[in-house]
This record gives structure tokens, sequence and C-alpha cells, in this order.
């Protein structure tokens, strides 16, 4: 059986955060923050690997490969950060932060 994967959110940014203002589209849209996760929100990855219910699938494309290294047994890191993984969504105007931890049963 291979271990879990806890996904923490730990921090969604906005345009501001990320070009020093609300970026506005043409027709007077301002770009907010992800609407799909919250901070502190955690989600479980079985040993299937599938996507976790109410998980941005775009955000998913995107760490998937760190999610699938933890699970494999791999590290990123040696110390307090093994078997931890930062990883983040690739939305350049929005990007979200998440936790990646194994949890060993």
């Amino acid at each position: 059986m291979k271990p879990k994967i806890k996904i923490t959110v730990q921090k969604k940014f906005t345009s501001k955060d990320v070009l020093g203002y609300d970026f506005k589209f043409t027709n007077g849209f301002v770009v907010k923050d992800c609407v799909h996760v919250k901070e502190g929100q955690e989600f479980i990855v079985g040993d299937e690997l599938e996507m976790p219910e109410g998980f941005c699938k775009w955000a998913w494309i995107d760490i998937y490969r760190d999610v699938a290294v933890l699970t494999m047994g791999g590290t990123f890191a040696d110390g307090d950060l093994t078997g931890t993984k930062y990883s983040c969504c690739s939305d350049g105007l929005k990007p979200v932060v998440f936790y990646l931890e194994r949890i060993e049963e």
C-alpha cells in the first residue's frame, strides 16, 4: 500500500500581490484570487493518485508530479522537510501555493 499525501492550501495570491496592481481585462473584469480552494483547506490523495474531490483541475495538473514522487517514497529535501514539498499552480495572475506531505500509516 502506498502512503497517502495530504495537500494543504498554504497561500493564495491575487494579481495585486503578483503584479503590484489589480489586473483588469478589457471588459472591466478584475482578476481576484482563486475561487476553487481556500487557505488552510486540506485534501487527501489516496494510493490510486486520483485528484481529490473539489480540487482545482488545473492545479492538480501542475502539482501531480510532486504528489507522485512523494507517493513513491521520493523526497525533495532532507531533515525536517523529508517527505514534504511546497508546490504551486502555474496561474501567473493568481497562483496558489500548496504544502504536500507524505502520511506514513
